[in-house]
């Protein structure tokens, strides 16, 4: 073919039989896959696609070997190497898709440590998590990853929890209280009594959940499978006839034969076994590419019905990150100066409050003074000397004390506020929370513009949720809904509906 479209020909002594060998080459160690897939499908007595891969390229490269030990006829050489080739492709670009959208699981694992701190009689000793029992105490530092499951026996820290419950703010921990391994201790030495760990754990549970669901075929794809069972009766019996009709038709078997090879090549569905992996693997890498981990394919295919889309508001609609989002002063006092202070305190502190006012004073460009004499009083506040003055960053409650207005109804969108007090005297209030993305309220308005409602769930309090969904322009939302109730909440709306985490 490739001399008849250059107009050349090249022919030498044993042609045919390099063609032979390349071509055996192509057969056996490139159409391996599918001779393999051929193998199981018939002791699983369910022929499907493998089936009619094999027996295509069979048929093209034992006729084609005929015709050179002396049958009469065309060869297929060409059509068994191009086959073999582009179903080749097709596998490659699906298996590759399927393991770079698998990625996500990869991160969501590293969030578990390898190792852990358990306590012994003798002092402590590091092991790792496949020998902890239940029933072990281990030891987790400040800035070390919770290794397992278990239940608070002693210390008190801030727990950052967001990669597993979505909730941005650190949750406060003490004795008595449960923790998630994979979850990362941000302040303070905690002491776990271990419940559970490996494979019983809630992050492995969650990670088992997902690669089931990757497995599972999709609806699409077991039509296909089907149809590629119907196809192969087709295209056998389809065959055979072709080869009974021209024995009868004709005296030359040999003629036969061919229209019979003919038949079962071209009867081969190339377009359905590379268009549903194409298919697959080009939504699956669309959608790791921007960050939507299939979890289910049939759920995948059936989005083009979705009428209600239900967001998690922590780290989907908003930014999940603790961050200043506004801050008052008094006394005419500049709003820099204010963060200046409270930052020259607060460099001192772990706390994620503290934190939140460095990096905003650093976004700034504030130039944050040094300070002495830290001092911190549990549920109260900090304190030290700056510039020689006493700076105090303290809680609602003792700024009132102090006689700050601490009235924050017209701050709903904030979720936690602190005054700074200079010398007992009240110089202004710094109010933290979690950020609208600036792309969420474009992401709304489209999905809108499309007729599809969209619902917020979140854990937060009332005040924060419709905050959120005054600004974002929301269709409803609910609010104080556990993370393990999400699910269920996402159910009671009638319409079909798409979540997204």
């Amino acid at each position: 073919m490739i001399q008849n479209w250059l107009n050349f020909e090249l022919d030498f002594p044993g042609r045919t039989i390099i063609l032979f060998v390349l071509s055996a080459f192509v057969y056996f160690y490139g159409g391996w896959p599918f001779l393999k897939g051929f193998k199981d499908e018939i002791a699983a007595k369910n022929p499907g696609m493998m089936t009619l891969i094999a027996m295509a390229i069979s048929v093209a490269f034992f006729y084609s070997t005929a015709t050179l030990l002396g049958l009469e006829g065309d060869d297929f050489f060409w059509e068994l190497a191009t086959l073999v080739a582009i179903m080749l492709l097709g596998h490659h670009i699906e298996m590759r898709s399927i393991q770079r959208a698998s990625s996500a699981l990869d991160e969501l694992a590293k969030l578990m440590p390898s190792t852990a701190r358990r306590l012994t009689d003798e002092g402590s000793e590091e092991v790792p998590i496949s020998e902890l029992n239940s029933g072990d105490r281990i030891l987790i530092r400040p800035g070390e990853r919770i290794p397992a499951d278990g239940n608070i026996v002693e210390g008190d820290s801030h727990v950052d929890e967001s990669m597993l419950t979505g909730e941005s703010v650190p949750v406060h921990k003490k004795a008595g209280d449960q923790a998630v391994g994979g979850s990362l201790n941000k302040q303070g030495s905690l002491t776990l009594a271990v419940e559970t760990s490996g494979e019983e754990a809630y992050l492995q549970k969650v990670i088992t959940m997902v690669k089931d669901a990757q497995a599972a075929k999709s609806r699409t794809q077991h039509l296909a499978d089907r149809s590629a069972r119907w196809l192969t009766t087709v295209a056998i019996t389809v065959g055979t006839a072709t080869l009974i009709t021209w024995l009868f038709i004709s005296t030359d078997p040999t003629f036969a034969v061919a229209r019979m090879a003919t038949v079962l090549v071209i009867a081969c569905p190339h377009a359905l076994g590379l268009a549903t992996p194409l298919v697959v693997a080009n939504s699956t890498a669309l959608s790791a590419q921007n960050g939507l981990l299939i979890r289910d394919r049939t759920a995948f295919e059936q989005a083009r019905k979705v009428d209600t889309v239900v967001f998690d508001k922590t780290g989907t609609l908003t930014e999940g990150v603790f961050s200043v989002v506004s801050v008052d002063t008094w006394d005419d006092i500049r709003e820099n100066e204010l963060l200046r202070l409270a930052a020259a305190v607060e460099s001192h502190s772990e706390h994620p409050i503290a934190q939140g006012i460095l990096e905003h004073a650093q976004d700034l460009g504030v130039d944050v003074p040094s300070s002495k004499a830290f001092t911190a009083e549990k549920g109260v506040g900090v304190k030290a000397d700056v510039e020689n003055t006493t700076i105090s960053v303290v809680s609602p409650t003792r700024a009132s004390e102090l006689g700050a207005d601490t009235n924050v109804e017209h701050l709903e969108w904030a979720a936690t506020h602190v005054y700074v007090i200079k010398d007992d005297r009240p110089l202004g209030r710094i109010s933290l929370g979690d950020t609208v993305r600036e792309s969420s309220k474009a992401a709304v308005e489209t999905l809108q513009k499309r007729g599809i409602e969209v619902i917020m769930l979140t854990g937060d309090n009332e005040r924060v949720a419709k905050a959120v969904a005054d600004r974002l322009g929301l269709d409803g939302y609910q609010a104080d809904v556990l993370p393990e109730d999400k699910q269920q909440a996402s159910g009671s709306f009638k319409r079909k509906v798409a979540i997204s985490p």
